[in-house]
């Protein structure tokens, strides 16, 4: 029975020759220096070092060599992957080194020099309020219409049920536009805006109003003398108040969160019969308080005005109220902003302070 092969010479396998283990060895310090950012070494890294780089080749082929040649073949192909692996290491150390200079020298903030005296700008937190309630309108399915703030009687109060003796036409009220007999006021809510889309679009109609109107209030903590409306209006047939009620009890959900409370109380406006105002449960105190200062004490907050729409109202806007029946409702979007917000006085939204509105930045 013959002996091991001791004359084993590990040069014939082609992967193991020593000139072919230095040619990789070479070829790997290469091309770690020439790599010229760590995205680069990690590109090389695989083709000299990973599992069929040929040292690693090199190194598999060393278990099948006889006992006598594998501690010679071991020390020279693990000396060589040695060099390799040092090689991107100090590689890859030089180029962190630098990567970190760089960022350093970049991004470096020289701390005693002055602030820019151009603050980053803010839209001003009633814009913003109209746009999310516009962008909810037209979630729904709804149109989003404008007017003229500068407004037709008619439009504003013939239109709208007003009879000639209502108080709101008086000037104590209304401001008219010189001559006060020549019919043109600024509007006193949106309302007008429904009565114009039911004219010009005609029926079924589902419109949202939003816009700035105006009344002779002596401005103060809770009143202005031009503030901002949402109004509403939905005509079709069928159209009853819980249609109405599940509309406003979306609105107030999307604006002060879900599972706020709300209660219609009968009310009486001239354009709408029957009529009611939506109250708010007090979200400040949940009716606990009897000292709370945002409901006083009676645990619900009066949020605005709504109703089924007047069959006058249809009439004089060319709607058969046989057939079609609508709601309406107008809420004051101020108002909603001190509800959402905790602003305490109206006066902080018209005095033009830029810090009341950096406060909210870009949303509401």
């Amino acid at each position: 029975m013959s002996g091991p092969n001791t004359n084993y010479d590990p040069v014939e396998v082609a992967a193991l020759d020593p000139e072919a283990v230095e040619a990789a060895v070479e070829a790997a310090l290469a091309a770690a220096a020439a790599a010229g950012s760590l995205a680069e070494l990690k590109a090389a890294r695989p083709a000299h070092q990973g599992d069929k780089s040929p040292l690693a080749l090199a190194n598999r082929e060393i278990g099948a060599l006889p006992p006598s040649a594998k501690a010679e073949a071991g020390k020279r192909v693990g000396a060589a992957r040695g060099r390799v692996k040092q090689a991107f290491a100090e590689r890859e150390a030089a180029l962190e080194a630098e990567r970190d200079e760089q960022i350093l020298r970049e991004e470096t903030i020289d701390v005693t020099q002055p602030t820019g005296r151009r603050p980053m700008g803010r839209r001003h937190p009633i814009p913003l309020m109209s746009d999310r309630i516009a962008d909810l309108f037209v979630g729904m399915g709804w149109e989003v219409a404008e007017g003229p703030e500068v407004e037709a009687e008619w439009f504003n109060f013939d239109a709208l049920n007003f009879d000639a003796d209502h108080p709101a036409r008086q000037m104590q009220d209304t401001f008219y536009v010189e001559p006060p007999e020549g019919g043109l006021v600024l509007r006193t809510h949106t309302s007008p805006v429904q009565a114009r889309a039911l004219l010009e679009r005609g029926v079924p109609l589902y419109v949202a109003a939003i816009g700035r109107v105006f009344r002779t209030d002596e401005l103060d903590a809770t009143h202005m003398p031009a503030f901002h409306q949402v109004e509403g209006i939905a005509v079709d047939e069928g159209i009853t108040m819980a249609h109405l009620k599940g509309t406003l009890d979306r609105l107030a959900g999307e604006l002060f969160g879900d599972g706020i409370t709300t209660r219609l109380r009968p009310s009486y406006f001239p354009f709408t019969e029957p009529s009611a105002e939506m109250d708010l449960r007090c979200f400040v105190c949940l009716g606990q308080d009897p000292d709370c200062r945002t409901c006083k004490g009676t645990g619900w907050i009066e949020w605005g005005g709504c109703g089924m729409v007047n069959r006058n109202v249809l009439t004089a806007c060319g709607v058969d109220p046989e057939r079609y029946t609508g709601f309406a409702f107008g809420m004051g979007i101020d108002r909603a902003l001190m509800f959402r917000t905790g602003v305490s006085d109206m006066r902080d939204m018209i005095e033009g302070d830029v810090r009341f509105d950096a406060q909210f930045g870009m949303e509401i």
